[in-house]
């Protein structure tokens, strides 16, 4: 597949809010929970648009 048209299919592509990711905070670190507060923030925008 060219670059445009891969370009194009991203478009294309369902928006998923629901990760299967488990997050555990009795073994995240700060990396992780800076992670998860950018997620959160992320989130929270694209539920402003």
């Amino acid at each position: 597949m060219n670059q445009k048209n891969n370009s194009q299919g991203r478009n294309n592509l369902p928006v998923a809010k629901q990760e299967d990711v488990e997050f555990s905070a009795e073994v995240a670190d700060r990396d992780d929970f800076e992670a998860a507060e950018r997620a959160k923030a992320a989130d929270d925008r694209q539920e402003d648009q």
